[in-house]
């Protein structure tokens, strides 16, 4: 079994915001972000992220039938994708 201490993830490069875009909506259940993809080849639709007080939304459209793709994680889920962005492969257990 392996724990996870915290570790101090550096800030990006103030200088990358420029080539990304995204916008973030308090609503009153909700705080809402969404991403969208810019740029000139493989564009991918808008996601959006929807952060309640128990639960993560994130919602992508697939462009081949306008449908809503949709997944829903626990805040412990979401905490976990945090944590394991910032990890090399391996199988971890969080304490």
């Amino acid at each position: 079994m392996i724990q996870i201490k915290q570790r101090h993830i550096a800030p990006p490069d103030p200088g990358a915001y420029h080539r990304s875009m995204f916008t973030i909506e308090h609503d009153f259940d909700a705080t809402v972000i969404t991403l969208i993809d810019e740029g000139a080849v493989h564009l991918q639709e808008d996601v959006t992220i929807e952060a309640y007080e128990d639960c993560v939304v994130i919602q992508q459209v697939d462009p081949r039938n306008d449908a809503p793709l949709r997944i829903t994680l626990s805040i412990r889920q979401a905490h976990d994708l945090a944590a394991a962005l910032d990890l090399p492969e391996g199988v971890y257990r969080i304490k």
